[in-house]
């Protein structure tokens, strides 16, 4: 079986050398989509071997299928990655052993994604590892049609792998901080859109199955949405921190936990109450809200 690993850039030299040192020893074919590096993203990769493609970014989902429509017919499997995250070999040796012996009803398979935050292993708050679908046959499979926190959508029977994908960023704080302010933004119109149906949309949530990724999106979509903005994001980090005991993860695990699972649910809200809020005092359609506040076009130009 060929395995072909995609991976989506945009200034990031600091990590593709190691995720595509990740997958040197399972990867046929390694396909960079970068949208506009201005570092030696492109450079380092094509060094390494990859086919590098650019093409213009308006979400992961959208990059993603993209690329997927760019790949030869004869492609059997794909990987996605994203280049701050590695394969561990345990990963890969299951990758090498498993995909031949996988019967041909299976058409996707779930392994576990971990953290390391500031350099530390995330263990604790009930988060991590969590399961996710990145490994599918071509043909059969597709990025959800989301702004943020898209997942890979299968058409058929899936398995399970045990070996992890790490994601670890080696970007400043400051860096983290600005790439969540814009994912808040992000999040904030995939809300809008469930409340207003102003655009298609899908969700893992509606998959059958029990899997991990659509049981929380559930959770998240038909019980957190309804708790009152703001209580929540609080209510969220006490259930992370306290119950499900991350402050053992150290000082970099309470970093995560307050930023991740505190600051950016209560961005989230606040952002959403500033478009609701800006809709009703401009008498605006939740599109031209969007724009306007968040600065987020829905139907950019080619």
């Amino acid at each position: 079986m060929t395995l072909t690993v995609v991976i989506l850039t945009k200034n990031e030299e600091r990590h593709i050398v190691r995720a595509l040192a990740s997958v040197a020893a399972i990867a046929d074919t390694c396909v960079v989509v970068d949208s506009g590096s201005d570092d030696r993203t492109v450079e380092l990769a094509e060094a390494e071997g990859a086919r590098t493609l650019v093409h213009p970014f308006i979400t992961q989902a959208q990059q993603f299928n993209w690329a997927i429509d760019q790949l030869p017919q004869e492609t059997e499997w794909i990987l996605r990655l994203d280049a701050d995250e590695i394969v561990t070999t345990h990963l890969a040796v299951e990758i090498l052993d498993g995909l031949t012996t996988l019967p041909p009803e299976t058409l996707g398979v779930y392994a576990p994604r971990r953290m390391h935050f500031l350099g530390r292993r995330i263990a604790w708050g009930g988060v991590f590892p969590v399961r996710v679908l990145r490994l599918f046959r071509h043909g059969h499979g597709h990025c959800e049609n989301r702004w943020m926190d898209e997942h890979i959508i299968v058409d058929g029977e899936t398995a399970n792998f045990a070996g992890e994908i790490i994601d670890d960023n080696l970007n400043s704080l400051t860096w983290w901080t600005e790439k969540h302010n814009s994912y808040a933004s992000r999040e904030v119109v995939d809300i809008l859109n469930q409340q207003h149906n102003f655009m298609p949309q899908e969700s893992v949530a509606k998959l059958r199955g029990g899997q991990q990724a659509g049981i929380k999106r559930w959770i998240k979509e038909y019980v957190y949405a309804r708790l009152p903005g703001g209580l929540r994001a609080f209510a969220y980090f006490l259930y992370r921190y306290v119950f499900r005991l991350g402050f053992l993860d150290g000082k970099e695990g309470t970093a995560f936990h307050v930023l991740q699972g505190f600051w950016y649910r209560y961005l989230v809200d606040m952002k959403l109450h500033e478009v609701n809020t800006y809709m009703k005092r401009k008498n605006v359609k939740v599109e031209v809200a969007i724009k306007d506040v968040l600065g987020i076009d829905l139907h950019p130009r080619a």
